[in-house]
């Protein structure tokens, strides 16, 4: 994809975001002047919070920029990495159940997440760590659930 391209379907991507809420300009708004934008979840999408450390020990590394290529590859689909908080939020589609809770909570119906403008990028504070690429880009819920798998493996999670 070209650049001109990539670029169309970032903007196509994130105005597929900004209706999660009710008056997606507020959510364009928010990005334009602060930065961030508080979306909800529930309906359009949810997001399963990952804790730094369980995503270092299925990685293998501390490394961010081999984390965040990991990330890339297994959940092919966006992920917000908080720096302050040491944890990385995987947009998911919204599901019933959900069997990883004691190690990564989902959040949906009722929450809300600060979701970073297309151009925060890290690598400090609140930002992509992997962005969304088009409309309706989510990670595949298998692969957050081999994330988590690989990090349960004895040895790895203490």
């Amino acid at each position: 994809m070209n650049e001109a391209a990539g670029k169309v379907a970032a903007t196509a991507a994130f105005d597929w975001l900004a209706r999660a809420q009710a008056a997606p300009q507020q959510a364009h708004r928010e990005w334009a002047e602060a930065g961030f934008a508080l979306l909800p979840l529930g309906s359009r999408f949810n997001c399963v919070l990952l804790p730094g450390r369980l995503v270092r020990e299925a990685a293998g590394t501390t490394d961010h920029e081999a984390v965040t290529a990991m990330l890339a590859e297994l959940l092919d689909g966006p992920v917000i990495y908080n720096s302050a908080q040491h944890a990385y939020y995987a947009l998911v589609e919204p599901v019933d159940r959900w069997e990883y809770r004691s190690v990564a909570a989902m959040l949906g119906d009722g929450a809300y997440l600060t979701v970073p403008a297309s151009d925060m990028r890290g690598p400090v504070g609140l930002h992509w760590a992997v962005p969304p690429r088009e409309p309706g880009d989510l990670c595949g819920i298998e692969g957050v659930a081999a994330l988590l798998e690989s990090a349960r493996r004895p040895g790895r999670l203490r």
